[in-house]
């Protein structure tokens, strides 16, 4: 199935079995399976739902952002993801372009009962790809 040859027009039907009665809610389960994402931590936490998604590789920006985040994407690979996330109360974190955290940034977002996935898409894909799901959508 091709879930994006139709991102930006009208809603295609698989988006209603992904964000049911477009409430803009997606189980992260279904996050990971669209992103193509690997767990690192947080895999009894997959049946939580998100409503808001944050992509930046400037902290920042992320602390900046007067909205409620749940997940945020990110290239950026060091501690200050972890504790920028912690202090936004940002409950997942996944890296693109198939980056892998080291094992202290990973170890210390487990502490925080965090969720950590990691992704193949590049930050734009990633991003088209919830955006067409129906997340980001007001």
């Amino acid at each position: 199935m091709h879930f994006f040859s139709n991102a930006l027009g009208d809603s295609p039907a698989w988006q209603s079995e992904l964000c049911p009665q477009g409430e803009n809610v997606m189980e992260l389960r279904k996050l990971r399976d669209l992103l193509e994402a690997t767990v690192l931590c947080g895999e009894d936490r997959l049946e939580e739902d998100i409503s808001s998604v944050f992509a930046s590789d400037m902290m920042s920006d992320v602390l900046a952002c007067p909205d409620e985040i749940h997940c945020m994407l990110t290239g950026l690979m060091n501690s200050q993801v972890i504790r920028t996330a912690d202090m936004m109360d940002i409950g997942t974190i996944i890296f693109v372009r198939d980056k892998m955290p080291a094992r202290d940034v990973i170890e210390m977002a487990c502490q925080r009962d965090m969720v950590v996935m990691v992704t193949p898409c590049r930050m734009f894909t990633a991003c088209g790809r919830l955006y067409g799901a129906g997340l980001g959508r007001r």
